[in-house]
């Protein structure tokens, strides 16, 4: 049987911003709108699409929007140009030689190179990956308002949309006293009728958190996400063993392989968080999912809160690698005002549905783009 040749014509990389539905408080930033780049790669005249989010810009990693755009349009373009997109393996291989580090540039291309082959050969993205282990996965919802009473009510509104049972606090910007009664207040709120997990997003250090974590135990909080630095590695291991009825996920201190390996040697977590851009894309998730696997750890199927794009890609990917012992939190879109694609994502019975259309299971919005996009100067025109 002859072998499909997808040469890469073109690479695009554009920086937009999307307003948030409300401010999403964080550890380390207030965000009301998301930054996020689009790759769009043109191989044997068929067009994939990729998306790289950033958090508050590089206020959470080292990479800003306007960084990611730069490398893929330059740095990875001029490496991948000419090449066949349809040999997968080779050309994650090459991407991740043409420059060090740049995880999210890398990432977000990966995937527009797999959606690009796989709508070529007219399958979805997971049937592309050896086909989908499930056609839905768990979805949680971070309640990140910063205000109990209104988070109290946006979880029983989310229980009552039957959209989400799994709630995850965003903690570690105020004092972890107020954190804690914060967390216990809405976990008392929601006892018996959804889990209740808290991010730390890296805020505490060790005797902070060897403090405070077991009071977040005793309010029925199950799991706790990154709460001392990411490369702390001995210190989560103290922490897990310290607390063994919390799960203790590893989120920030696990990127790569070599970080879910030292992870799991150590004991140092119960839970890895997955997410494409801190892996580099496609290879590298898999990579990291097989070592938890591997170790008897529970995967969560985490995000950057891309749009419906990014969103689509970590789906089928996450689809196809099993289990979820802590679900996914793939809700980006439903967190911004608006879309960059053209098709929307099915959120019922709480969780995200598959789609089984070609690639990942929807086209790129050019008009909303081109309103969103932030790579060009604006004019304000006189009523």
């Amino acid at each position: 049987m002859p072998r499909l040749r997808l040469p890469i014509e073109r690479i695009e990389a554009i920086p937009a911003r999307v307003p948030t539905i409300r401010p999403h408080h964080l550890a380390f930033a207030t965000v009301d709108a998301m930054d996020v780049v689009i790759v769009r790669v043109t191989a044997g005249g068929v067009e994939g699409y990729g998306e790289a989010s950033t958090i508050g810009g590089p206020r959470w990693g080292e990479e800003s929007p306007e960084g990611i755009a730069a490398i893929v349009g330059t740095y990875l373009a001029e490496a991948m140009l000419g090449q066949d997109a349809s040999q997968l393996n080779a050309a994650e291989a090459r991407i991740a030689r043409a420059v060090r580090g740049n995880h999210f540039a890398k990432a977000a291309l990966s995937m527009a190179l797999h959606d690009a082959v796989a709508r070529a050969g007219g399958v979805s993205l997971a049937d592309l990956l050896g086909g989908p282990q499930a056609t839905h996965l768990p979805l949680a919802w971070t309640l990140a308002s910063g205000d109990t009473a209104r988070d109290i009510e946006e979880g029983e509104r989310m229980l009552s949309l039957r959209r989400h049972r799994d709630f995850k606090l965003k903690i570690g910007a105020h004092a972890p006293e107020d954190d804690v009664a914060h967390v216990a207040a809405i976990a008392r709120a929601f006892e018996g009728r959804a889990s209740v997990r808290v991010d730390v997003n890296q805020a505490w250090d060790e005797p902070t958190a060897a403090r405070f974590l077991p009071a977040l135990v005793e309010a029925g909080v199950v799991m706790a996400e990154q709460p001392v630095a990411g490369w702390n590695v001995p210190a989560m291991a103290r922490l897990q063993r310290a607390n063994p009825r919390l799960a203790i996920m590893g989120d920030e201190g696990v990127a790569t392989p070599q970080d879910a390996l030292r992870h799991a040697a150590d004991s140092a977590c119960h839970a890895m968080a997955l997410k494409p851009a801190k892996h580099g894309g496609v290879s590298g998730t898999r990579a990291v999912a097989a070592i938890a696997r591997a170790a008897g750890l529970g995967l969560y199927g985490g995000t950057m809160l891309e749009g419906t794009i990014g969103t689509l890609g970590a789906l089928h990917l996450y689809a196809t690698l099993g289990d979820y012992a802590w679900g996914t939190e793939l809700f980006g879109p439903l967190l911004l005002k608006d879309t960059l694609a053209t098709s929307e994502i099915e959120f019922h019975d709480f969780a995200i549905h598959l789609p089984e259309s070609p690639g990942i299971g929807t086209g790129l919005d050019e008009d909303k783009l081109e309103h969103f996009r932030t790579d060009r100067s604006r004019t304000l025109l006189p009523a």
